[in-house]
């Protein structure tokens, strides 16, 4: 006969594979037994999400209030998203590092008042790729590889663009020597508050990733209280819905130019996505399946609302993802909180300037180091894929994302062709027919 503790063992153990089996079939929006969890997660997760938006639209040259409330949107949006067609389980909305350096370039090439046109037209070019399912093809037309050197160069120009913020003091403490009393001090802060991320991002990286980022801000506006060091300046700047239609002035050519850099920026934006998915999948405490396919569908219907408040591009990025589930999220009810939050200092970004800026810099340039690092799973892949994604790291940091990539591939490509034809003796239209033959085959095994 069973004891009496064996019997309350077996049933406790019964009664949580049948929780975890209801909570697996359950709904992605929302549960009621994990309100509790789903709502301190989203807490955690938002306030998180706030000094990792103002760095990205800092890079991007976005306001900071832009940013915000691009996160807000589709944070609300992957919501009800989510009641009908779940994409992942706790994958946590927001504008991405990797794409920061191209809206810039964007902001820089066709101005300001055309990058709203440019989001409702990678919106556009996203809603066909979702459409069509067009996603399975991608990670094989352009190799992971390929995307980890993109997102390598990318890293970098963060990391060193930050950088800058570790020795900036305030004007009035400029001086003609450049190394001066004041400077020193600012990068002896920087150092220590930079240690002190690290330290215990090692140490509670895997239990709770959120609190390096709340010690480092808290620490940061304690210390402005009693040293002078710079701070974030938001410009509030006016929210309004208007139709994003591109301006008068623009030519023939620039519209050209301008639709070539959106399927750039739509097919980088939904590989990041499927990869995410991956990564979300794999961290997901229910061991619940992805659909990429569905996460996109959020992903465009974000992108189109926001072009219309000139917003930005948004995904469920990892570091917010794997936060989120850490912090105990089960459903993307988190996901509600979280733009709640995001939304509250949308409206009151008066609180956004006691911030100060070395503590940003020190979440951006381990942000940055962290896309760097990813070149290390390239090395499963041998040493050409190795090899092409440092090249692919440098071209982007050189000569831009646009252009990096573009050389990139072509040289992948042309690479291919070469050894197909010399090497193995194949004509040129058989090893053409070979690639999309592959490219149909492989697209079976991703993500559907």
């Amino acid at each position: 006969m069973k004891s009496k503790t064996e019997e309350k063992w077996l049933f406790s153990g019964q009664s949580r594979t049948a929780a975890t089996a209801a909570a697996s079939t359950g709904s992605a929006a929302f549960q009621s037994q994990y309100v509790l969890r789903d709502i301190a997660a989203g807490l955690i997760t938002g306030a998180m999400a706030i000094p990792l938006t103002i760095g990205i639209a800092i890079m991007s040259d976005y306001p900071i209030k832009v940013g915000l409330a691009t996160v807000a949107f589709a944070s609300f949006i992957g919501w009800i998203n989510a009641w009908f067609k779940p994409g992942n389980y706790i994958g946590s909305p927001g504008i991405a590092a990797g794409l920061a350096p191209v809206l810039a370039m964007g902001v820089a090439t066709f101005g300001w008042e055309n990058m709203a046109f440019c989001i409702f037209m990678t919106a556009v070019m996203q809603a066909i790729i979702w459409k069509f399912n067009w996603q399975r093809y991608l990670l094989v037309a352009v190799p992971v590889y390929l995307v980890e050197g993109l997102l390598a160069g990318v890293g970098l120009k963060i990391l060193l663009k930050f950088s800058e913020f570790t020795y900036e003091i305030p004007d009035a403490l400029v001086t003609e020597e450049f190394w001066n009393t004041a400077r020193i001090q600012m990068v002896a802060i920087s150092a220590a508050g930079l240690a002190v991320f690290l330290l215990l991002f090692s140490k509670f990286k895997n239990t709770q990733p959120a609190v390096p980022y709340f010690v480092l801000i808290a620490g940061g506006i304690i210390l402005a209280q009693f040293v002078s060091v710079p701070m974030i300046s938001v410009e509030d700047v006016d929210l309004h819905l208007q139709l994003p239609l591109p301006q008068a002035d623009v030519s023939l050519l620039m519209l050209v130019y301008m639709v070539l850099f959106c399927a750039m920026l739509a097919i980088v934006d939904v590989i990041e996505q499927v990869m995410s998915n991956a990564a979300i999948e794999k961290i997901d405490p229910l061991g619940r399946k992805t659909n990429s396919n569905n996460s996109l569908l959020a992903i465009w219907i974000a992108n189109l609302g926001s072009s219309f408040f000139h917003g930005m591009t948004n995904l469920d990025g990892l570091a917010k993802s794997t936060t989120n589930k850490l912090a105990g999220a089960m459903t993307k009810f988190s996901v509600l909180i979280i733009g709640s939050v995001v939304c509250f200092f949308t409206f009151n970004t008066y609180y956004l300037d006691y911030l100060p800026k070395f503590s940003l810099a020190a979440i951006m340039m381990f942000t940055g180091y962290k896309m760097i690092a990813g070149l290390v799973h390239v090395t499963h892949y041998g040493p050409y894929a190795l090899i092409l994604s440092l090249l692919t790291a440098g071209l982007v940091y050189k000569v831009g994302i646009f252009e990096g990539l573009l050389i990139a591939m072509v040289m992948h490509g042309i690479i291919h062709f070469m050894v197909f034809t010399k090497h193995d003796n194949m004509p040129g239209k058989a090893v053409v027919k070979r690639y999309f033959e592959n490219l149909k085959k492989d697209s079976s095994g991703n993500l559907q």
